[in-house]
């Protein structure tokens, strides 16, 4: 695994869980607006070394009884070739696990379903279908997308999907779009898009427009309340 980032505890980011952090190096998408830059670059391309993979193994030997769970998250970690063996290390130790997805590799999140790796699942949905082309160079398949929401909706034991709200990857029109991709969802995040942060594209927080304000986050909350069980506005 390549390991960008490590944090050794967190209460906010695994539900009802006490846990560690690990950041995935690498990432096939460039959201402008993205709050983890240094992950976004490929391995190969990051400055700075990467953790070792044993002092990992060596810390949650020693924390057991301390911490409960490990979310994996990135970067995309469903790029990592080692990924299902990883996790499976993390479950022999007694571990739960979280994973952070973006959905692009539906094949990955089914073996990991499969082998029942994974204990709950957050998918990041960045837009309409039509619009993945504005974060994701390149061809791509949004087919991927919509497998990928159908698995967690039908496979995984525990899930979230969420979406960061910042134009213009996000408008009233999209958010109904994004609705009915996932019609019948049991949780969806809405997340306002921090100005506060470092970011992928510096650029990107110059232009006010970008950016929602508190009124219009519950506008787009009201609109996928239609759709799913409950949804928060964070």
């Amino acid at each position: 695994m390549n390991i960008g980032g490590f944090q050794k505890n967190s209460l906010i980011d695994f539900p009802e869980t006490i846990a560690c952090i690990l950041f995935t190096q690498g990432c096939n998408f460039i959201c402008p607006y993205c709050h983890n830059p240094d992950l976004v670059a490929s391995p190969k391309k990051r400055t700075g070394n990467l953790y070792d993979e044993n002092k990992i193994f060596e810390f949650l030997e020693k924390r057991k009884g301390f911490i409960e769970g490990v979310v994996i998250t990135g970067g995309e970690p469903t790029l990592q070739k080692d990924l299902i063996l990883f996790c499976k290390k993390i479950k022999d130790m007694g571990y739960k696990l979280k994973l952070d997805s973006n959905g692009t590799r539906p094949h990955v999140l089914a073996n990991l379903f499969e082998e029942n790796l994974i204990d709950f699942i957050s998918m990041d949905i960045k837009t309409s279908l039509e619009n993945y082309h504005l974060v994701m160079p390149g061809k791509f398949d949004t087919k991927k997308i919509y497998e990928s929401i159908r698995l967690l909706m039908e496979k995984a034991p525990a899930y979230e999907f969420r979406t960061t709200c910042s134009r213009p990857f996000v408008s009233k029109k999209i958010m109904k779009e994004i609705g009915e991709m996932i019609k019948g969802a049991s949780h969806y995040i809405l997340q306002k898009c921090s100005r506060n942060v470092e970011v992928l594209d510096p650029e990107f927080l110059k232009e006010d427009n970008n950016f929602f304000s508190d009124k219009e986050m519950l506008e787009l909350k009201e609109i996928i309340d239609k759709y799913v069980d409950t949804s928060i506005v964070r």
